[in-house]
């Protein structure tokens, strides 16, 4: 069953919008979860947050979900932070050859209470 991942209001200007991504990130999600990413990194300078901790599997389409949000999130000069410690992700991005590509953190930013919107 495809997963779904809420959006709420969009983060302000203050700080980062962070967006968890429990359950599959797979070709069944991924169209979902690609419409979401879009409209998040729609504005100038996004500033997003992919909380990748819950996540349980991601494949290739998942991968090429994450690459597109990279890619629009440089474009429009902002910045884009993956969160995870699951040492399977990691050695996922090292082999594919993305181990560079991404800012990844193993916790969320230390981030005053309510500078940041969680999705």
């Amino acid at each position: 069953m495809p997963e779904t991942h809420e959006l709420s209001a969009p983060a302000p200007a203050a700080g980062p919008t962070v967006l968890a991504l429990p359950g599959e990130i797979d070709l069944l999600t991924v169209p979902a979860l690609s419409a979401r990413l879009d409209a998040l990194t729609a504005r100038p300078r996004p500033d997003l947050v992919l909380d990748l901790r819950p996540t349980e599997f991601i494949d290739c389409a998942g991968l090429g979900v994450l690459c597109r949000a990279r890619n629009r999130v440089l474009a429009r000069r902002g910045r884009l932070r993956l969160v995870t410690d699951s040492a399977r992700f990691l050695r996922m991005l090292r082999v594919t050859g993305l181990g560079g590509v991404f800012e990844v953190q193993p916790r969320l930013p230390d981030l005053p209470a309510g500078t940041y919107s969680r999705c």
